[in-house]
């Protein structure tokens, strides 16, 4: 029994600094040059691989960027 309390004690103190980890950490926008070059260049590389790896890739003609976003 006192095995089980151990167990659970640390699942829950595992679960509690994973909360604490999480929470932490900002998820806004980077504000200084380099953090938003950075930030653009990993949509544009998202924006590709959704392209590339997309069903029309599947379907045999070989896709262009312009394919994934249209305004």
């Amino acid at each position: 029994m006192i095995e089980l309390g151990i167990l659970f004690g640390l699942l829950l103190v595992t679960a509690l600094a994973l909360m604490f980890v999480l929470l932490r950490r900002r998820n806004g926008r980077t504000e200084n040059a380099d953090g938003l070059l950075i930030e653009q260049a990993r949509l544009l590389q998202a924006q590709n691989d959704r392209v590339t790896y997309g069903p029309g890739a599947a379907n045999g003609h070989v896709p262009i960027v312009h394919d994934a976003y249209r305004p």
